[in-house]
């Protein structure tokens, strides 16, 4: 089933102005993108009503989904973000209480950080509204095709970590 999309759109105009190029990645990276910043602006309401960014949020859930205290530098890796936007990220969150810092023993440099009960209560309510959107974004997809999707794009997320994970710097 085909429809008629703003890629289609752009892609169309370049063939006319390029038709010598081939914009078959385009109808690829330029939709996933597209979905993407769409997906985003409406899954972003449930964290806007609890006062939070993506960003926040992300970091949270990696204190919850692992489990256990992480260092900064852990965090940055899970959440791929740089290490100076997560210590901004934490002194936010440790301000509101949400997550605690504690110094290492043996190693003045390293912190650990832990969600609060606090922190750990607002990630389990906000998680259900997450997860009940994206079900409802999904709802016109039935369950092979979302399995295929998945598949596809969990290809393509494994080869392009491989390749490009390493140019992150």
């Amino acid at each position: 089933m085909t429809h008629r999309d703003t890629v289609a759109t752009v892609v169309r105009q370049w063939r006319t102005v390029h038709p010598d190029l081939d914009t078959g990645p385009m109808e690829i990276i330029g939709r996933i993108n597209r979905c993407a910043a769409l997906l985003q602006q409406a899954e972003d309401a449930p964290l806007r009503r609890a006062g939070l960014s993506r960003p926040e949020f992300d970091l949270l859930g990696a204190l919850r989904r692992t489990g256990h205290e992480l260092t900064p530098g852990e965090l940055a890796r899970e959440t791929f973000s740089s290490g100076a936007a997560v210590t901004k990220r934490l002194k936010q969150l440790t301000e509101r209480g949400l997550v605690q810092r504690r110094g290492d023993a043996r190693d003045r440099r390293v912190a650990h950080v832990r969600l609060t009960d606090a922190g750990r209560a607002l990630v389990d309510a906000i998680l259900p509204e997450q997860l009940a959107y994206e079900t409802a974004a999904l709802s016109g997809l039935d369950g092979p095709e979302q399995g295929e999707l998945a598949a596809l794009l969990g290809e393509l997320l494994g080869q392009l970590e491989g390749r490009l994970g390493t140019l992150r710097g």
